[in-house]
């Protein structure tokens, strides 16, 4: 599975963004899909998953509530929509396949280049 992010930017705190990410291969719609993140100087973390079918999604808790995971299987793509932005989400953001939704959110098997996503206060 080969894995393009895109959708990164600058914005201002408060501000939405919407992070996309296409998948090659016919079988997308048997992974699971996930966004992490690395900030400077920091490790990189979780960020958001979800199941094969979109039935089941996992937040981490500074996402929760503000950001949404979501999927067309049929555009091969996964998407991350990131409101009520802060000047602490700012980082790389790494989309992310596995075929287990346990695995997605741990050490996923597949990984794409990351896009840039900054907020200024």
């Amino acid at each position: 599975v080969q894995l393009q992010a895109s959708g990164g930017g600058l914005v201002q705190a408060g501000g939405s963004l919407r992070l996309s990410c296409a998948a090659s291969g016919r079988t997308f719609s048997s992974y699971a899909m996930g966004w992490f993140r690395q900030a400077p100087g920091k490790e990189r973390e979780f960020v958001a998953a979800i199941s094969w079918s979109g039935g089941s999604t996992f937040y981490a808790e500074f996402v929760k509530g503000r950001f949404t995971i979501s999927r067309d299987n049929a555009k091969n793509t996964v998407y991350l929509q990131m409101n009520s932005l802060k000047p602490e989400d700012t980082a790389v953001y790494y989309c992310a396949a596995d075929q287990s939704s346990w695995s997605i959110r741990r050490t996923p098997d597949y990984w794409g280049q990351g896009t840039q996503v900054t907020v200024s206060s």
